[in-house]
């Protein structure tokens, strides 16, 4: 995947060092110390966040991440990917949504959605 911007870059390399574990060098390369985010499930501060990315690494140490899309407009710059919690796991379709400020990750948002072993569409999910 050719990708040619800084913010496309940044915001796949926050997501890849997250997946291998390496949460505290994602937060010190990428992210604003006064980020925030919309995931509904954690207060809406970056360490909040932090510290559910570790946890979930320690439940999920073998996650994939594969990204199929990267989209930039602005300051906004969407990650569409696949993502595996577990090597012979379901995959799930999942969207990154991040707002830089300068160079740093400033706001995320994130969804995701089970990819159904069994679908009618012919075009899949990805």
């Amino acid at each position: 995947m050719e990708i040619n911007s800084a913010h496309k870059q940044a915001a796949l390399s926050f997501l890849q060092l997250v997946v291998a574990g390496r949460i505290d060098e994602a937060y010190d390369a990428y992210v604003n110390p006064d980020m925030r985010h919309h995931n509904p499930s954690f207060a809406g501060d970056a360490a909040s966040l932090k510290k559910a990315m570790k946890e979930n690494h320690l439940q999920f140490p073998h996650k994939v991440l594969e990204p199929q899309h990267v989209v930039e407009e602005g300051e906004l710059v969407v990650v569409h990917s696949k993502i595996r919690l577990q090597t012979d796991g379901p995959r799930v379709a999942a969207l990154h949504i991040f707002r830089f400020k300068g160079d740093r990750i400033a706001e995320m948002w994130d969804v995701g959605q089970p990819v159904p072993k069994d679908s009618p569409n012919e075009n899949g999910m990805f």
